[in-house]
């Protein structure tokens, strides 16, 4: 034990050797070659653009989560709307059935909350996929083809369902029967 307390051993800390290593080497850097006061000035600026760019990545960033909050809360009924579809089409089909006698009570309500309805959905932003004239892929599902007396191709000659709008976002397409050519009868 008396080992430990002889005055003519070095005792080392673990780590500070390696310390005194690392900093007792001259760095090298392209700026070896340059002055000391070159040296600070190329230090300075290689910081100088770290912040810079560290700002613009930050003001980025901020811009992409306003954007995305923006978005979040402009589409946070979506999921909502699109469940709420197949209720209204329900519900438009007892409209039809319901349509054969206009004067009736039971017609009076449900035409009642079909307006209800409509102003509901123009209210959230929900608009309806217009149906008329040139078949869109971007709009509309193609359910079926008829050949067309007129013979044009690619018009919507009739809807099997309706389609639906939130704004710019497509909440479903309109299923549509698309006009095809005659056939020609050989």
């Amino acid at each position: 034990m008396q080992a430990d307390n002889d005055p003519n051993q070095t005792q080392e800390t673990p780590g500070t050797e390696a310390e005194v290593d690392i900093t007792s080497e001259a760095p090298a850097t392209e700026t070896a070659g340059l002055d000391p006061w070159e040296e600070l000035e190329a230090e300075a600026a290689k910081w100088k653009e770290v912040s810079l760019r560290t700002a613009a990545e930050m003001d980025n960033l901020r811009k992409r989560t306003a954007r995305e909050r923006e978005d979040a809360i402009r589409y946070a009924n979506q999921r909502l709307l699109e469940d709420l579809l197949p209720v209204i089409d329900n519900f438009e089909m007892g409209m039809m059935a319901a349509s054969q006698d206009t004067k009736s009570m039971i017609y009076i309500g449900m035409d009642m909350v079909r307006r209800q309805l409509n102003d509901f959905l123009s209210g959230q932003g929900v608009e309806e996929i217009p149906t008329t004239g040139a078949f869109d892929p971007n709009l509309h599902d193609a359910v079926a083809q008829e050949e067309s007396a007129e013979g044009e191709e690619g018009r919507i000659l009739k809807v099997t369902r309706r389609g639906f709008k939130l704004r710019d976002r497509l909440l479903r397409p309109a299923s549509v029967v698309v006009s095809k050519l005659p056939t020609s009868a050989e």
